[in-house]
């Protein structure tokens, strides 16, 4: 009851469309020239151009060009539609004359950024029925319109179309550029080929190497055929390899004497009862000779005073008297 035809919902929702293939064609034109500007600037590009991105960038510019292409057609049949909307009302089956048009609006509803074109889907499935809406998305009887079904069709443009665009865009941009593939008529007809890095640079980062033609350059006088063939350079002079320097072995250190220490026999010193005295006779094996042990030397007996000055007192005794005066204390 609420869902069925109303042409004053329709006719609204057709003219916002309109505006809406508008506003998307300006916008796409816009990025267009910046594409283009950009691919001009990939084409210049010394010592190598770098063609195969371009080839890719001209690819993506095709595809555009051909929304824009069918955005401008789909635009015309809004259009024809908003102004026919009375004779939709009052029919009810499809005039012929507007069949492709609504059968086309229907199919690229799926296909195409426009959102207002949901609705009107939806009235003309309301209005003419679902066998209606399946024919149009399966084109039965060819009802779609060709242009707009080749436009915006997801298969890849052929390889003569891409070279063709970048001769255009290399002849507006004032840019000597000359195809680094040469097409024939079957690749001309194909799709582009998959790129091999033709035009990429064998050292990007510093700029150091060639760029690569699909084949490796070797030199001839640096290659050597196999199987001792002449015509070759003599063979190259066999470098010795210089051997790091040794590491020291543990078992090459010299080896340090550490003599033990010497051991306290009882008796085996010079007063023989002693039991901390040192044995000369343990030393004797160490290297050099024995060493002499210090005796203190008795006082001198002579009653002469060096010193005439200090002669007072004890000043003249002797080592008797001394001796004897040691005894009586010891008393």
């Amino acid at each position: 009851m609420f869902g069925g035809f109303k042409a004053s919902k329709l006719k609204p929702q057709l003219k916002m469309a309109v505006s809406r293939f508008q506003i998307a064609s300006n916008k796409k034109t816009a990025i267009l020239k910046q594409q283009m500007r950009e691919i001009a600037m990939l084409l210049s590009e010394t010592p190598t151009p770098k063609e195969e991105k371009a080839r890719i960038r001209a690819e993506t510019l095709i595809r555009e060009d051909n929304t824009i292409e069918a955005y401008e057609i789909l635009q015309l049949e809004c259009e024809l539609l908003c102004e026919r909307i009375k004779l939709i009302a009052s029919c009810k089956e499809c005039p012929p004359d507007l069949v492709s048009c609504v059968s086309t609006l229907i199919w690229a509803t799926d296909r195409v950024d426009i959102v207002e074109l949901v609705e009107v889907r939806k009235q003309f499935r309301s209005k003419y029925g679902k066998k209606f809406e399946e024919a149009a998305l399966k084109n039965i009887d060819g009802c779609l319109n060709e242009r707009v079904v080749a436009k915006l069709s997801v298969e890849p443009p052929s390889a003569y179309l891409v070279q063709t665009y970048l001769e255009k865009i290399a002849q507006e941009y004032d840019i000597s550029w000359t195809p680094m593939i040469k097409l024939n008529g079957e690749s001309a007809v194909a799709p582009m080929v998959a790129p091999v890095g033709e035009s990429v640079p064998s050292a990007p980062g510093t700029g150091y190497g060639e760029a690569h033609t699909g084949q490796q350059h070797i030199d001839k006088d640096m290659y050597m055929p196999p199987g001792g063939g002449g015509g070759g350079p003599p063979p190259m002079a066999h470098v010795m390899p210089i051997p790091p320097p040794a590491v020291p072995d543990d078992d090459d250190e010299p080896d340090i004497f550490v003599p033990a220490a010497p051991s306290n026999r009882p008796g085996g010193g010079r007063g023989g009862g002693g039991g901390g005295g040192t044995n000369y006779d343990d030393m004797a094996s160490l290297s050099g000779p024995t060493p002499i042990p210090f005796v203190p030397q008795p006082p001198s007996t002579d009653n002469r005073d060096d010193d005439d000055d200090n002669n007072g007192g004890n000043g003249g005794a002797s080592y008797d008297d001394l001796a004897a005066r040691f005894a009586a204390l010891q008393k």
